[in-house]
Formats: C-alpha cells, structure tokens, sequence
C-alpha cells in the first residue's frame, strides 16, 4: 500500500473465517485519508472487508481504530464515525428517498443537507424523492446511499462497487465526487472494486488478489 501522511483507520491482525473457508488471517493495514481501492477477483473478500471495516461483521481477533477510537472500546462511538450500507439492504424499504435522508442527521452528526440537492439533481434522483425504496430500482436504491455517503460527513466512508447499476451520467457524477473527497484530510473513502476506477485519485491501494 501506498502510504499517505494522515491515517484514518487503523486495521491490525484482522482474523476472520467463514465456516467453509479463511478469508482474513492477521490482516493489516494503514488506510490514511482520501480513496483507497479494495481491488480483488470474487470471492476474494471485498465485501466481507469492507463489512469488517465498518464493525457489521465481527472479526474472531484483531483491532480496528478510527483516529483515537477503538471498536472494541467504543463500538457505538466507532460505528457513528462510518458510512456503510449493504448495498441490497431492505432495511429502509418502507421509507421514501426523502424520509431516509432526513432521517441520517441523527446518525451523522456532520451530515451535510444543503448537498441534498446537487447530489439528487446529479445522480438523475430528484424524480424519485418520494417514491419508497422499495419501489426503486436496483441502480437508483444504489444511488440513494451513494447521495447518503457524500452528504453524511463520516470519517470513513465504505462503498463496495459504487458503479454497479449506474448509467454513464451518473458513474461520471460520482467519479466527480470522489475527486472532491479525495483531497479532504479528515475523510477516508474506501471503495471495493475488480479494478482501478478511472479518473479517481487513488491514496492507497489493498490488493486481495485474482
């Protein structure tokens, strides 16, 4: 991995095994401020990483720290420095796009509303405001968190493979946003992908293998 000056999230000996198969076995890594790439072929552990990562899949050993914060200490603390969605999650189903954006400022302390609508309007969501999730799109509900994470002001924001289901304007409008994030000292983005996203700034690289 490329290193940068500021670390944001401190990964060290991540253990973790699914009954069938290890996946992670004294991981470490430094993910420092900016985008870092999560690079790897299936079933090589992109998700179930940024999963890890995020404090939604337990890890049997090993330590995570955002900044001065430890999971194992402060959980809840952790985990509200952290945007991170499944990417299918039903969870908000019954809401519409508006009533789930209004919602996160509770969450995210830093969430950012006036970017609502730059990120609707760029992401073609504003036609869908206030349709319920459920009645999206498998690429519009991935716009909706993507719309979420850039607004959500979190120190370490994960998205696993934030072009899936997205039209050219749209994986064009992201890449644009990536660029801004990209030179915030204070915000770590993590992005999960088979390859290397074109035009995007990249601060670090994990590479998981084909």
């Amino acid at each position: 991995m490329k290193q940068h000056q500021t670390t944001i999230l401190q990964a060290v000996n991540l253990t973790f095994h699914y009954p069938e198969r290890e996946l992670f076995d004294n991981w470490s890594a430094d993910i420092p401020a900016g985008v870092t790439l999560v690079r790897g072929g299936d079933g090589r552990g992109k998700s179930s990483l940024l999963r890890l990562l995020a404090g939604a899949l337990p890890a049997q050993a090993g330590e995570l720290q955002i900044n001065d914060v430890r999971w194992h200490e402060q959980p809840d603390v952790y985990r509200r420095q952290v945007f991170w969605m499944e990417p299918r999650s039903e969870a908000f189903d019954q809401m519409t796009a508006r009533e789930y954006f209004a919602s996160l400022p509770a969450a995210y302390p830093g969430f950012d509303d006036a970017l609502l609508p730059e990120l609707t309007e760029g992401l073609s969501l504003t036609p869908h405001l206030d349709k319920k999730l459920y009645m999206l799109s498998t690429g519009s509900k991935r716009k909706v968190w993507l719309a979420a994470a850039f607004a959500a002001g979190a120190t370490l924001n994960l998205l696993d493979d934030p072009f899936a289901g997205l039209d050219k304007a749209s994986i064009n409008f992201v890449v644009q946003m990536l660029n801004q994030v990209a030179s915030d000292p204070a915000q770590a983005w993590v992005i999960a992908l088979y390859e290397a996203p074109e035009g995007v700034p990249l601060a670090a690289v994990v590479e998981l293998g084909d």
